[in-house]
């Protein structure tokens, strides 16, 4: 769980502060457009986001349908987002059906359907799951469920931080192990 720690932790780190610093910078120099009526009152709505960085050494590359700002609550929406990040030796997928950065703590939420997968075929699915940047913690109090290789394991909920790289299933956990061959 180390290494699914650390691994998870870098990609939400780098999303969040890339995101952040990327839709800020864009904000002027976005391609806009009308999505007809206005459904809410964001500030800024940009349409089929597509996004590319390399922050410290991670390429990461985010897709949303919509990002939409709200100046006022300091907020930005996604929605339909895909964020890939490659880092040396594998590679992460993000998806969820919508999600909110906070632009002045870094904070993430992503909502609906999440699912975290790795290149070497770790999984990660819940329906909402939060990333706190000041510290430094990915954690969700929904159910999770993590699989690998036919191994499974459920709670009621996942805590991870940095600090000693230890993730945890809580509540009621049921672990199904898979012997190798």
């Amino acid at each position: 769980m180390p290494n699914l720690a650390r691994a998870i932790l870098v990609i939400v780190a780098v999303f969040v502060v890339a995101v952040g610093i990327t839709l800020v910078v864009r904000k002027r120099t976005a391609r806009v457009e009308s999505l007809g009526p206005a459904p809410s009152s964001a500030d800024l709505r940009i349409k089929d986001v597509d996004l590319e960085e390399v922050t410290n050494g991670v390429r990461w590359r985010l897709r949303a349908e919509q990002a939409l700002m709200y100046d006022q609550e300091g907020r930005t929406n996604l929605r339909n987002l895909t964020v890939r990040v490659f880092q040396k030796d594998r590679s992460w997928m993000i998806l969820g059906d919508e999600g909110d950065l906070d632009q002045k703590t870094k904070n993430v939420e992503v909502r609906k359907n999440v699912v975290i997968t790795s290149s070497d075929g770790l999984r990660m699915d819940t329906s909402v799951i939060h990333w706190d940047a000041d510290a430094q913690r990915l954690w969700t109090d929904e159910p999770v469920t993590l699989s690998r290789d036919g191994s499974v394991i459920q709670g009621t909920a996942f805590d991870m931080t940095t600090d000693d790289e230890n993730a945890t299933v809580a509540g009621r956990v049921r672990a199904t192990f898979m012997r190798s061959r």
